[in-house]
């Protein structure tokens, strides 16, 4: 489904304020540094047989009824503040699916734009680009093609399932669930699951309580996965992560400190409903499934109904676009649950972590201001910490700094929210790639993504760990 583009007046960041040593760098499948090609499958057993009656199967042999078939992923790069407008004119009298930025208006000049464009208008697309005189390629040029690719058909998919859970493939929702009660059911010392509310549609929202028990009240990690449902790679390291901090906890003295000394608060998948969407209808879908009673769109940006700045630069007020901020903050059932919980746990809770995709980026507050954070020294140190730990795996690069000044202004994120809280420390992730996949990063790739991201997670809570000094007395202040 194409979404409308939004009018509303955003700015673009200016040149980093702060120092980004990393740089993004384009990746290949068959570049040593991506060695998922080759490594095995790494599974746990499972007692239980996994449903899989929800997943889609392919129809006259194609998945999602074939919908994307000659669709295309064109990648543009205006070069000056004219060819941006002529671009966002172009762009705005059709029908696209942004990919990066999110929104016609966050266009900026040297700045790549990826959209998805339906089949009939490709052609129409390629004419206007080669009559501007605009840089661009066709990143993607059959999308359906690409989609059997990432994942195989679903039948082969779920034979492999059933007898063992596959950390390296993609699974629906109702196979995390199943995944995350067995969890719970089989590591009892280390594993609590509960549930913090329900979704628009009803579904339960689960989370993961990994860490030692204790009688002490521990500090405590939160991560959550799967806010905007396309980014398939979300819940694919969540599950990792959990997977990892289990199995490594009776050899990995690390891990075994991080257990005995922090519980982590884990959610797979935050937006449970577009998730599930995105596997039985829309691939691409992005926001919940909520319905507006005055238009036909549904859903709102989990990542800008948050009460810090709401609605305000980089999100949209029109419920038809992909950056909706909804009818008024915390609008979202599950944006609420979460906010809810983390109020209650704030005293306990020192880091917050999202986990989003594409880019290659790991980003801290502000999202909504071009201004340094109060404990600007800490936060920055424990970034460039993460983004070293994580090119120790595979050499993969991450930008990292302010998410304004390092990929765009946006209001209403759980960041900034997070952080207004009284958590101190507070990121999001961009992960891989950035862009030669896009959301469709292939199942070869889940196991070093989340290995090089694992590294970095660990690195944060590691930090925790040790004093950082701030000035208590303008913290928390945004």
């Amino acid at each position: 489904m194409l979404r409308w583009t939004d009018s509303k007046k955003f700015s673009c960041a200016p040149p980093p304020l702060f120092p980004l040593p990393l740089e993004s760098s384009l990746p290949s499948v068959f570049d040593p540094l991506y060695p998922g090609m080759e490594l095995g499958r790494a599974s746990v057993l499972l007692a239980c047989v996994i449903i899989c009656s929800n997943v889609p199967c392919p129809v006259g042999g194609h998945l999602y009824n074939n919908r994307y078939a000659g669709d295309q992923i064109f990648r543009i790069t205006p070069t000056n503040d004219e060819e941006v407008q002529v671009l966002q004119k172009i762009l705005g009298r059709m029908k696209v699916d942004f990919w990066q930025p999110n929104s016609l208006a966050l266009i900026c000049q040297n700045a790549t734009v990826d959209v998805h464009v339906k089949r009939n208008d490709t052609l129409d697309l390629h004419a206007r680009l080669k009559q501007q005189h605009l840089d661009y390629r066709v990143f993607i040029s059959n999308l359906q093609k690409e989609i059997e690719k990432q994942t195989g058909h679903r039948s082969s998919r779920k034979r492999r399932s059933e007898s063992q859970y596959d950390y390296e493939v993609y699974h629906s929702l109702e196979e995390i669930q199943g995944w995350m009660s067995e969890m719970n059911r089989t590591n009892s010392h280390l594993v609590d699951m509960f549930s913090i509310g329900k979704s628009y549609e009803g579904r339960p929202l689960y989370v993961l309580q990994i860490g030692k028990r204790s009688r002490h009240r521990k500090k405590a990690v939160w991560i959550d996965c799967g806010v905007h449902a396309r980014e398939w790679i979300g819940p694919a390291f969540c599950q990792w992560f959990v997977k990892e901090a289990i199995n490594s906890y009776q050899h990995d003295s690390v891990m075994r400190r991080l257990l005995n000394q922090l519980n982590f608060y884990i959610m797979p998948v935050f937006n449970v409903d577009g998730y599930h969407f995105s596997w039985t209808t829309d691939r691409f879908w992005r926001k919940t499934r909520s319905k507006n009673h005055r238009f036909h769109c549904r859903g709102v940006d989990a990542n800008r109904n948050w009460k810090v700045k709401w609605c305000e630069e980089g999100a949209s007020s029109h419920p038809c676009d992909d950056t909706y901020c909804g009818p008024y903050a915390e609008s979202e059932p599950e944006v609420k649950a979460v906010a809810k919980f983390l109020r209650k746990h704030k005293k306990r809770v020192k880091s917050y972590i999202s986990i989003h995709a594409y880019a290659q980026m790991l980003l801290y507050p502000y999202s909504y201001k071009y201004a340094a954070i109060p404990n600007f020294n800490c936060v920055e140190s424990a970034a460039q910490n993460a983004v070293t730990a994580l090119y120790s795996a595979y050499g993969v690069r991450y930008r990292y700094g302010p998410a304004s000044t390092t990929l765009y202004v946006s209001s209403g994120s759980s960041i900034d929210w997070a952080y207004r809280n009284g958590i101190p420390y507070a990121f999001a992730f961009e992960l891989r790639d950035t862009g030669f996949f896009g959301f469709l990063l292939p199942e070869s790739l889940i196991n070093p993504t989340c290995t090089e991201t694992l590294r970095a997670v660990k690195a944060i809570a590691s930090g925790l760990l040790k004093k950082c000094e701030t000035d208590r007395d303008r913290f928390p202040y945004i």
